[in-house]
């Protein structure tokens, strides 16, 4: 059976990319500059997804190019990041993730990551309600 069909109808990640792009900008990563390029395996193939920062303007592409910091994990994992299951911060401190180069870039990623699904709101979601 091949990856694509293993994956759910709908696929949260690529979603989740999607809306990203779509957004294009967010203020709360104005100082956040550089690519994060996240490796995700499967069984049989890694997925490339890169994400350029440019103080608060985001781009997304599938490139699988020199980063400026780089993340690999597990496909499933990255999901359940993507759902608001799990923690990447946890995950780095677990060592469940391979990361490398600039930490700072990293987090900013993890500021653009959903919060569990049973809280009130999104990391963003409770920043914004921080500005007047």
């Amino acid at each position: 059976m091949s990856p694509t069909a293993r994956r759910p109808r709908t696929d949260r990640i690529q979603a989740f990319f999607e809306e990203l792009a779509s957004k294009g900008h967010e203020p709360l990563l104005h100082r956040a500059t550089g690519t994060v390029r996240l490796d995700l395996r499967t069984d049989d193939a890694v997925e490339h997804w890169a994400l350029s920062f440019v103080k608060g303007d985001i781009s997304v592409s599938r490139r699988n190019a020199r980063a400026d910091a780089s993340v690999g994990m597990e496909r499933k994992l990255f999901e359940g990041m993507v759902k608001g299951t799990v923690n990447l911060n946890a995950a780095l401190l677990r060592g469940v993730i391979d990361v490398h180069g600039d930490l700072g870039l990293v987090f900013a990623l993890d500021r653009l990551l959903p919060g569990p699904p049973r809280s009130r709101a999104s990391f963003l979601e409770r920043q914004q309600e921080l500005v007047p």
